[in-house]
C-alpha cells in the first residue's frame, strides 16, 4: 500500500492513526483494538469487517512502538 495513502487514512471508529501489518494485509488501530482487512489492495475500513486485536497483538504493537522487548 502506498505510504502517502496510509498517512491520510485514519481509523473510522477513533479517528486515530492506522499501522500497516504487511504480513497479514491489514491496517491496525491500536486505540480501537481493531484490524481492518486489505482486499485486492483496497483497505476495507468498515467496523463490521474488522477483527478484534488480541492482547498479545496489542503488546507487540506497543513493544514495536517503544522499542522495548519483553522476554
Amino acid at each position: 500500500m502506498d505510504t502517502k495513502l496510509l498517512e491520510l487514512l485514519v481509523c473510522p471508529v477513533t479517528k486515530g492513526p492506522l499501522r500497516m501489518a504487511a504480513d497479514r494485509s491489514e491496517l491496525l488501530s491500536r486505540s480501537a483494538r481493531l484490524a481492518y482487512p486489505i482486499r485486492d489492495g483496497i483497505p476495507i475500513l468498515l467496523e463490521q469487517e474488522a477483527r478484534t486485536l488480541t492482547d498479545e497483538e496489542l503488546e507487540r504493537m506497543h513493544q514495536a512502538a517503544t522499542g522495548t522487548l519483553v522476554p
